[in-house]
């Protein structure tokens, strides 16, 4: 009779024990997150479009959203005026969680690097996506990253091109 106590008490304790699998390194969403940033990084914008629900919101470190048109916008003006930019997968970190709600969310983490035509100069910098998806779309989107360098750069040339523009206007 003991012996069956102590197998029926372990046998609970075992189910007791069990969790639910809460983070994975590989996903259909791990994947469409990876599609999404290679036609980014090939200036797909449709086919990066294509992973986001139409109702997305987007967050670029702020608490403040923008729509998808206003993210598609922005990045095909900050990219035209890149000779090259993309990430470092090599180094990179994806992973999936299932999170106390139940609600999925991607992380990825890696080193962005991006060459101004103007002048040739390399930015790197890390940057942190964290991205929500439902039923296979995303519907949130959280990128952080330190854009002082990138700031820096763009005003100084913003600054050239309106002296440039005086010179020329006044010969």
């Amino acid at each position: 009779m003991k012996k069956l106590l102590l197998v029926a008490l372990a046998l609970i304790l075992f189910i007791a024990c069990q969790q639910e699998q809460r983070y994975f390194a590989e996903s259909a969403e791990t994947k469409a997150l990876e599609a999404g940033i290679t036609a980014y990084e090939s200036g797909d914008w449709e086919q990066w479009r294509s992973h986001f629900a139409d109702t997305a919101k987007i967050f670029i470190n702020s608490s403040k959203s923008i729509s998808l048109d206003e993210r598609l916008k922005d990045l095909e003006a900050n990219t035209s005026i890149l000779s090259s930019y993309g990430f470092d997968k090599e180094n990179s970190y994806v992973e999936m969680v299932l999170d106390k709600d139940k609600e999925t969310w991607v992380y990825f983490w890696a080193e962005h690097s991006m060459t101004l035509a103007a002048n040739n100069k390399k930015i790197v910098f890390p940057v942190h996506l964290a991205v929500r998806f439902e039923s296979g779309k995303i519907i949130e989107e959280h990128a952080y990253y330190d854009a002082t360098e990138m700031n820096n750069e763009m005003t100084a040339l913003a600054k050239m091109s309106n002296m440039e523009n005086t010179t020329d206007d006044t010969e």
